[in-house]
């Protein structure tokens, strides 16, 4: 799958993603760290540099794959946000979600733990999946009502998930973004050794298919319906980023989409 492409502005600039054309007010700056742009440098509500111009994803979309010191240590979002986490099977999303969400983490993982706990060892997945997945969308639905920002695993395969997720936060008044994971099926495959749970060939072979996809709409510049902005990460970026975190400071009235600052440098697409 391509790398990213574009330019790298001055150490220190910020770089908002913009969002969807037609989404609703909403967005965020993100949290302030080192190298940060003072005054003078970007400021809330300004794009990066360069930012929606030149080949690559088009506006609404950032590509931090390929780019080592350049990825942000923060995604910031508005309060309510949803953040989707897509990619393969063994990608890091759990990880990801577990190191960065800080408490707005929701995990199918999480729920297939606690029922795994409560039944009998030798009883086969396939035969409580439903359950699993039952109570991870339960969870899901109840943050959602209480109208915290909330980082949410996917698999990508449910498309009607996303769908569900971006109409409960638009009649909300909230964005939906995506993240995702570009992980090499063999690096996938060797996160799923490793953490001792492999799905079939066949499931694989489906969730191929639909990460894909995904990532073959975003480098054309094409958001999945419902998102107003999707960030792209390979296993280098997703390991450097430190936080995702939800702030009640917004990028100004109208002005939507993440900002992302880091150690020196932020991207463009």
């Amino acid at each position: 799958m391509s790398q990213g492409s574009g330019t790298c502005p001055a150490a220190g600039a910020t770089a908002r993603v913009p969002a969807q054309q037609g989404a609703p007010a909403g967005g965020a700056l993100a949290a302030a760290g080192p190298g940060d742009a003072g005054p003078g440098g970007a400021g809330p509500g300004d794009a990066g540099p360069g930012a929606g111009t030149g080949p690559g994803p088009g506006p609404g979309v950032r590509d931090l794959r390929g780019r080592p010191g350049l990825v942000p240590h923060t995604l910031g979002f508005a309060a309510g946000d949803v953040v989707v986490v897509s990619g393969l099977p063994g990608s890091g999303k759990s990880t990801l979600i577990r190191r960065t969400a800080r408490g707005a983490g929701i995990d199918s993982q999480d729920a297939r733990e606690r029922w795994a706990r409560l039944l009998p060892p030798s009883l086969p997945y396939p035969l409580y999946r439903p359950l699993v997945r039952l109570t991870h969308y339960a969870g899901v639905w109840r943050a959602l009502r209480s109208g915290t920002g909330i980082v949410v695993h996917d698999c990508g395969t449910q498309r009607w998930v996303r769908s569900w997720l971006a109409h409960e936060s638009g009649r909300r008044g909230r964005l939906l973004h995506l993240l995702l994971l570009d992980v090499a099926p063999e690096t996938a495959r060797a996160g799923q050794r490793e953490r001792g749970r492999g799905v079939s060939r066949y499931a694989f072979a489906r969730h191929r298919r639909a990460v894909g996809r995904l990532l073959a709409a975003a480098e054309s510049g094409l958001l999945p319906a419902g998102c107003a902005s999707a960030v792209l990460l390979d296993r280098e970026a997703a390991g450097a980023l430190e936080r995702i975190a939800f702030s009640a400071v917004m990028t100004g009235t109208g002005v939507t989409g993440a900002v992302m600052t880091g150690t020196g440098a932020a991207v463009t697409p």
